[in-house]
């Protein structure tokens, strides 16, 4: 399995925009083969923001790289950014893990 995760630093007081337009959105992802699971974590705040991750489980690496590179992918990006800068501080960070162990 592969985990994707963009860590996002949501300014204080734009969690309940951030989280709605999250949860509102269609992702597109339940089309994509080797999608597995979706979450939206909500992290620590700090003193100027509030730290939240998307975390996608796919089945492998290549799944998740198939879909950075699909129509799915682009419908479901096609607005990011537009009018929602000011949630964020700075660009989201991308991080990508190949899992090692599993328990259940």
């Amino acid at each position: 399995m592969y985990i994707a995760m963009n860590r996002f630093k949501v300014t204080l007081g734009s969690e309940t925009e951030f989280e709605n337009l999250w949860t509102s959105r269609d992702t597109h992802l339940k089309e994509v083969p080797g999608f597995v699971e979706f979450h939206l974590l909500k992290g620590p705040r700090k003193d100027d923001h509030v730290l939240y991750s998307s975390h996608t489980v796919w089945a492998n690496q290549a799944a998740f790289e198939n879909w950075t590179k699909s129509e799915a992918f682009r419908a479901a990006h096609r607005n990011a950014g537009n009018g929602t800068r000011s949630l964020y501080l700075g660009h989201p960070e991308f991080e990508g893990f190949e899992v090692i162990q599993t328990v259940k």
